[in-house]
């Protein structure tokens, strides 16, 4: 029943729901929603799944979504709102839920290596193949997929009701900073010990070994996927903290940056290049400039994200220009990075055989030998694995549900009448973006990306709201105004006079 792991890994998992309700019966809804989703992601193994027939694995995504939606349902008496209130929102939904279903329709034929064919006879020599085949996608698959997108945007519905307020936005950041705090003993340990937690509690490694030595020691891996997983938390702690020194009071604001600093020693720790990077380029917006700069930053880098698979696409990105330009700092990362657009370009050509729904799951979008079936490409980034997966509105559907919030947040930032936005929004804001961003060379989506998400749209969507308000107020004000000048201005010049009321005139 248990894909991988020992029997700690199971009653990890098992166990995880009670862990959940007595975090909603001790803490705030919102507090409870916010550790349900990031205590199962820190703590929780890696891989390891209870796998029943017809359903999605039950892992350390879906059962902390599913116990988190069931309680909130038993909270609130119904079932959350699943519909954005933009139609551009529900239409990305539909998109979001739908696709992967018509996927498997679209992928129902198998795909075999190593066969010679002679007429009517097929030959098959095993001894030289890699891997059989894939197998064809079956009709039940597809609503496993339409399951499994649901469990996968869980914390996007919930926290778009329960966290859309200041009061929520405050809550994740809290929760960020104290997830920093408690996951820095176990990193402190492995640099010096190596990476050894998830193998001694769980029974095994969570990845390859070798990436975890870097530098001439060891980075981190604790209990999430890779050691670029756990750079990228401290990072989005570090934002958290310098959120939160923002909005301290002068009391608290020493305390508070001690804590930027120590999440800034952190990142140094996880020795990865792109999490120090992002750090050392937005940790100073979010503490020097105003909350529009970030939501106009946050902006950009979105743009950029959605627009990049797309320009790929269409070649028109210049790969030989950035890799003579990151020659001129490492030879090594020329290499890597020449590797990677050579991979993505391999697929994406793949891609064009099934672009619209893409190939589905089992590895079927990656690109194999025809002979050994041996495989001939590796992925990493988000982007490319999603639209492999589910085509091109596949892509559209996932990336569009992520960027929505943004860009609705700026829309609504940029209304007359609008009300400033506060700083720990727009901090969440950036932070979502970089996450976005950081899907083009990593596969970093991770439920609390959902959760950060739908926390910010209900933000927009109460913003729009309450200018709506504002504005029609204004109108109302403004429509009163005029009729009492109106009846004024009537009342100065008196009734108008009848002249045969007047009496007769005499003429002289």
């Amino acid at each position: 029943m248990i894909q991988i792991g020992n029997i700690f890994a199971l009653l990890a998992l098992v166990g995880y729901p009670v862990v959940v309700i007595v975090m909603f019966r001790t803490m705030s809804q919102q507090r409870a929603l916010i550790w349900s989703i990031l205590g199962a992601y820190m703590f929780l193994p890696q891989i390891s799944a209870i796998n029943f027939p017809l359903i999605p694995p039950l892992n350390k995504e879906s059962i902390p979504n599913l116990t988190a939606f069931a309680i909130c349902m038993s909270y609130w008496g119904r079932m959350p709102n699943l519909v954005p209130q933009a139609w551009v929102g529900r239409l990305l939904v539909v998109m979001f839920l739908i696709s992967p279903a018509i996927t498997v329709f679209n992928n129902m034929d198998a795909i075999q290596f190593g066969v010679d064919r002679f007429g009517s006879m097929r030959l098959v020599d095993p001894n030289a193949l890699e891997l059989w085949g894939l197998p064809g996608l079956r009709f039940y698959d597809s609503g496993s997929a339409l399951v499994q997108q649901i469990f996968f945007m869980l914390p996007f519905f919930l926290a778009r009701e329960a966290l859309r307020g200041p009061e929520g936005m405050r809550e994740i950041l809290l929760a960020l900073v104290i997830g920093g705090m408690l996951y820095a003993l176990p990193m402190l340990y492995e640099v010096r010990m190596s990476p050894q937690l998830h193998t001694r509690i769980y029974g095994f490694f969570q990845h390859d070994f070798a990436q975890a030595m870097r530098q001439g020691g060891f980075r981190p891996f604790v209990f999430m996927p890779h050691g670029l997983w756990v750079a990228f938390f401290v990072f989005m702690v570090t934002m958290a903290a310098a959120g939160r020194f923002r909005i301290a009071p002068k009391d608290l604001a020493g305390k508070r940056l001690l804590m930027v600093g120590f999440g800034l020693f952190l990142v140094v720790l996880t020795k990865s290049m792109g999490p120090l990077l992002y750090t050392l380029a937005f940790v100073p917006v979010i503490l020097l400039m105003k909350p529009r700069i970030h939501l106009a930053i946050a902006t950009m880098l979105v743009t950029l994200v959605i627009a990049y698979p797309m320009l790929r696409g269409l070649e028109l990105v210049p790969t030989q220009a950035i890799l003579d330009q990151v020659s001129e700092i490492s030879e090594e990362r020329e290499q890597s990075l020449e590797y990677r657009f050579n991979n993505e370009q391999r697929i994406l050509d793949h891609v064009e055989e099934r672009p619209l729904f893409g190939w589905g799951g089992w590895g079927r979008f990656m690109v194999y030998d025809a002979a050994t079936g041996e495989t001939e490409t590796i992925v990493d980034g988000q982007w490319i694995i999603t639209i492999g997966h589910y085509g091109w509105l596949g892509y559209i559907a996932a990336f569009g549900m992520l960027a929505l919030p943004l860009y609705s947040l700026a829309f609504q930032a940029g209304r007359r009448g609008a009300a400033p936005v506060p700083v720990e929004v727009s901090t969440i804001a950036l932070i979502l973006a970089v996450n976005m961003f950081d899907l083009l060379p990593n596969a970093t989506l991770i439920p609390f990306t959902w959760l950060m998400a739908g926390a910010l749209l209900g933000y927009a969507e109460d913003m729009k709201h309450a200018t709506n308000a504002t504005r029609d107020e204004r109108l109302r004000r403004a429509h009163r105004g005029v009729m009492l000048g109106l009846n004024r201005g009537e009342q100065s010049s008196g009734p108008a006079q009848d002249p045969a009321a007047s009496g007769p005139r005499t003429l002289i």
